[in-house]
């Protein structure tokens, strides 16, 4: 299933990029790890799509990271 010629596999892809790229946009840290985050979760489906153990290894790395410092920032809030 393509759209505009690019598989749907490709659009979860771009969609992984354009968020990840959104987030350092933020001006709050916060947001950025929300969005952040996001990003490593779309990047973590594509990597399992495509079968790549790298991408999925490094975006849950980061997924677990932004997730170690909002809970972090919450309780110190």
């Amino acid at each position: 299933m393509e759209f505009l010629g690019v598989s749907w596999v490709e659009w979860v892809g771009y969609s992984a990029m354009a968020t990840v790229l959104i987030s350092f946009l933020m001006k709050s840290v916060t947001k950025l790890r929300i969005v952040n985050t996001l990003g490593c979760l779309l990047f973590v489906f594509y990597g399992v799509l495509l079968q790549s153990k790298p991408i999925i290894v490094t975006n849950i790395s980061i997924f677990a990271i932004n997730v170690y410092y909002l809970l972090k920032s919450k309780s110190s809030a």
